[in-house]
């Protein structure tokens, strides 16, 4: 049998693929889903700290309230909400709209601009109201 492949990849992949604006955001949305995952861990840790005790309850959030823990904490917020819009737009797709190329392409575009926004104004109000 004769290899008609030679040469050429099997299927097409990010290098065979100019990367455009609803590639990226859908590769960033099952990276955010990941990390969510991840982060839900956190969620359940400052969970049980709250039930185990006050002293552990007060150690685990003195860690959430290093310079580490809240860029983590950032983090989980911006992927929480980057990964809302994606999900949001998956489901106005769903719908059988939304498909355009120009309306897609300014919604992928305008996606990361409105997660951070949320997030810096989740923060901003979190401070607000500390």
């Amino acid at each position: 049998m004769t290899n008609v492949t030679k040469g050429r990849p099997l299927s097409p992949h990010l290098q065979i693929y100019k990367p455009i604006p609803t590639m990226v955001m859908s590769i960033v949305h099952r990276i955010t889903g990941g990390a969510l995952y991840f982060g839900t861990v956190l969620v359940a840790w400052w969970l049980i700290a709250a039930a185990m005790g006050e002293g552990y309850y007060n150690w685990v959030s003195w860690f959430f309230g290093t310079w580490i823990g809240m860029v983590i904490l950032f983090g989980y917020t911006w992927a929480l909400f980057h990964h809302m819009l994606g999900g949001l737009r998956h489901f106005v797709w769903d719908t059988g709209h939304g498909y355009e190329k120009h309306l897609s392409t300014k919604i992928a575009k305008i996606m990361p601009i409105v997660s951070v926004a949320l997030t810096v104004l989740t923060w901003v109000i979190g401070f607000l109201v500390r």
